[in-house]
């Protein structure tokens, strides 16, 4: 009964998720990405994206992320980082989509595994820790930051060295919507002993409210906003929210941030 009803679950799911991008106006990207996608499978180091859900759930969420991220490069930056980018996919769809786009491309990561997948694509890699990007020598324009804020131990601090201490003019970020703030640590939650890393821990899951906060308080105005669902509001399918909530996340949120030290400035204990 298990399999019967897992494979249940996923046609609902990968029902919603196609109705909520047409809804939303992603279905069309989506498609392309997919014709783009180079070893969708192996996106991450911990597991396999090998099911006709896993990967429509990832290209719609790529789709919204891409769909944010493009009007923001027609200031043509000339060097773009990718933070926590797991295998240079993200740069691939920008260079493909965005072909006249003369920038150099470089990805962030503290995965060993992560970096040898980004360097096999011909991509710039580097072998560092988010919080160390004001000292490698690289001058962003921008910083791509997607699905990764909940994984760092202290997105004060990050944030707050990437506004003050480096040359970035905008921050684009996604990370998992939910309504109220809190603690990640699904795994202890669940009470399953496993070993975890940076990759597979969210620690802190902020609302919108609260990131806006977090956002102002460390350096960075939002410029841009809006709220991916991974179900359609207006269709019967809308009844799966509540099961999104519960198996994963109602969608994702994402931001465009500048500079600006207006409340970062009267906060007197920067390390």
């Amino acid at each position: 009964m298990k399999p019967l009803l897992r494979r249940t679950k996923e046609r609902l799911l990968t029902l919603s998720l196609r109705a909520a991008a047409a809804e939303q106006g992603l279905a069309d990207l989506a498609g392309r990405l997919q014709g783009l996608a180079v070893d969708l499978d192996r996106q991450y180091t911990d597991h396999r994206i090998n099911t006709d859900y896993l990967r429509t759930k990832v290209l719609c969420q790529q789709a919204f992320q891409m769909a944010f991220t493009l009007p923001e490069l027609e200031s043509a930056p000339r060097t773009i980082v990718d933070i926590g980018d797991s295998a240079g996919t993200h740069i691939g769809y920008l260079k493909a989509l965005k072909p006249g786009l003369d920038a150099r491309f470089v990805s962030l990561n503290l995965d060993a595994e992560a970096v040898k997948r980004i360097q096999a694509k011909g991509i710039e890699a580097l072998l560092a820790r988010a919080e160390d990007i004001g000292t490698l020598g690289i001058k962003p324009d921008i910083a791509l930051l997607f699905e990764t804020l909940e994984h760092l131990p202290d997105p004060f601090d990050f944030l707050h060295r990437l506004a003050s201490r480096t040359s970035c003019k905008k921050l684009i970020l996604t990370v998992p919507y939910v309504r109220a703030s809190r603690l990640g640590l699904h795994h202890l939650r669940e009470g399953i002993r496993k070993p975890v890393s940076a990759e597979t821990v969210h620690l802190l899951e902020l609302c919108p409210k609260d990131l806006r906060l977090l956002f102002a308080h460390t350096g960075w105005r939002v410029a841009r906003e809006r709220v991916y669902l991974q179900y359609p509001r207006f269709s019967p399918l809308a009844l799966m929210r509540p099961l999104w909530a519960r198996w994963d996340f109602e969608g994702f949120y994402a931001a465009a941030l500048e500079p600006d030290p207006t409340w970062s400035s009267l906060y007197g204990s920067w390390s």
